[in-house]
């Protein structure tokens, strides 16, 4: 083998170790800001449900044998308890994502560049702007992640009468 291929070689295998860091460093930026937005998620169900609780413990017990408004609020903080719960259940959820891996395939953990759209497949956090990039976080539950899942780049996944074609995956 020449110097000259051998040179080439290397410059290529260089190229693609750049490639895979910036995919690493793109994945870790998109876990921790789904984390941020999450916290946030957690923390104001846990707020309110604390909030509501405060007002429970304040009105005492029952005032008579059908207490409506005790009822209202023992409602209202198990509806935010239960939100608390889904959401604090989201936050660990994403500490299942390995940012270090490279996805050859749709899944979960995945990013996934269309020629259309920017997904992360994680939990379903909506929009995410790294570096001015828009991109879309999404649970694997969703019906787009269920066209897309499983593929490979290239392939084409048609979602809502439009079709998508994958143009990059990490």
């Amino acid at each position: 083998m020449s110097f000259a291929k051998q040179d080439i070689e290397i410059a290529e295998i260089k190229s693609h170790r750049m490639k895979e860091n910036a995919y690493i460093e793109l994945k870790s930026r998109l876990l921790k800001e789904c984390e941020r937005v999450q916290k946030k998620v957690v923390d104001s169900a846990k707020a309110a449900m604390d909030e509501v609780q405060l007002a429970l413990n304040e009105y005492g017990p029952n005032k008579d044998r059908y207490d409506s408004f005790r009822d209202q609020l023992i409602g209202k903080r198990d509806m935010f308890s239960t939100q608390y719960q889904k959401a604090h259940s989201e936050f660990t959820v994403l500490h299942k994502i390995n940012s270090k891996n490279i996805n050859k395939i749709v899944e979960f953990g995945s990013v996934v560049l269309t020629d259309s759209c920017k997904f992360f497949i994680s939990i379903s956090a909506g929009k995410i702007i790294i570096d001015g990039q828009t991109y879309y976080a999404i649970s694997p539950m969703v019906p787009l992640y269920k066209a897309m899942e499983g593929m490979k780049k290239g392939d084409v996944f048609e979602f809502n009468g439009k079709k998508q074609t994958i143009q990059d995956l990490f």
